[in-house]
């Protein structure tokens, strides 16, 4: 089955505008011109690729063709590269957990750009899911806890974070006075991240959690410490967050056990000199950084 790479660069310009009208702007053709090769697209593969919802997002069918147009597009460009043509600074769409991004992910993105005129776009999300942004086509490398590839990518190790569970002196005395149990930790209000984080209720769970506690939910990396140094609950920290509270006695330990998440690099399945630069340099980054173990 023949798929024309017109139709394919169509499909992902609407994904990426978020509409057909945007994307027709973009691509300087006319609305009815980006829906007939929609329709095109969808008569050759007897699937519907589009969800027409606000924004427009790729089906379940449709995913793998914004991925395919997107390394098709990558693959063009290294090879104008190679035959010294002139082409315009490649984008270059990741997704990184945002414990990564304020510790050690950004010294890698510096090492490209020196080096490279590149654009990035970075998808901020859980390291549970950033996986999933990857296998929708949505980024060509992600920061992720899943070990086994993606379909059409591989993976590589990066290292360990661990997090320890921390809260103030204060809080714990009156949450925890005899110590973390489980009608303890079924009680004391948790900081989470956002609605998809599960390291604090995973402790909790470790050390006999049966229900879920009371919990705030903080969205933003510096803050989500802020508040736990503030008292408002107890949760996860990364080393440089909390020794310096530790040893002036504001802050403890709940346990003597920290929690390590595993971080693997996974990217397109590509030979690509670009996304091989950016690979190297993440690789880097997260060896010489003190987050990771």
């Amino acid at each position: 089955m023949e798929l024309p790479l017109e139709q394919l660069r169509t499909l992902a310009a609407v994904v990426d505008a978020g509409t057909l009208d945007k994307a027709a702007s973009e691509l300087g053709i006319t609305p009815s011109a980006v829906s007939q090769r929609i329709r095109a697209i969808e008569q050759r593969i007897g699937r519907v690729v589009l969800r027409r919802t606000k924004p427009v997002t790729a089906t379940e069918a449709g995913e793998p063709l914004v991925r395919l147009a997107r390394q098709l597009a990558l693959l063009e460009h290294d090879a104008r590269v190679a035959l010294g043509d002139e082409v315009a600074a490649p984008h270059v769409p990741l997704a990184v957990n945002a414990d990564s991004l304020i510790t050690w992910f950004l010294p890698a993105l510096t090492a490209v750009t020196s080096a490279h005129e590149v654009t990035f776009e970075i998808h901020r999300e859980d390291q549970e899911r950033t996986a999933q942004l990857l296998a929708a086509g949505t980024v060509m490398g992600a920061v992720t806890s899943q070990r086994e590839p993606v379909s059409g990518c591989v993976a590589s190790p990066l290292g360990r974070m661990p997090y320890t569970a921390i809260a103030t002196r204060a809080f714990a005395d009156r949450w925890f006075p005899d110590g973390i149990d489980r009608a303890s930790l079924e009680r004391a209000p948790i900081v989470d991240f956002d609605r998809n984080d599960t390291l604090q209720s995973g402790f909790a769970r470790r050390h006999g959690a049966r229900s879920a506690a009371p919990r705030h939910v903080i969205s933003a990396s510096a803050e989500f410490a802020q508040v736990i140094v503030a008292g408002l609950g107890w949760g996860m920290l990364l080393p440089g967050q909390y020794e310096a509270g530790v040893a002036d006695g504001s802050l403890v330990r709940l346990g003597g056990d920290a929690i390590e998440v595993p971080l693997y690099w996974q990217r397109w399945n590509l030979s690509s000199p670009l996304l091989d630069t950016v690979t190297a340099a993440v690789q880097r980054a997260a060896a010489a950084s003190p987050a990771l173990v």
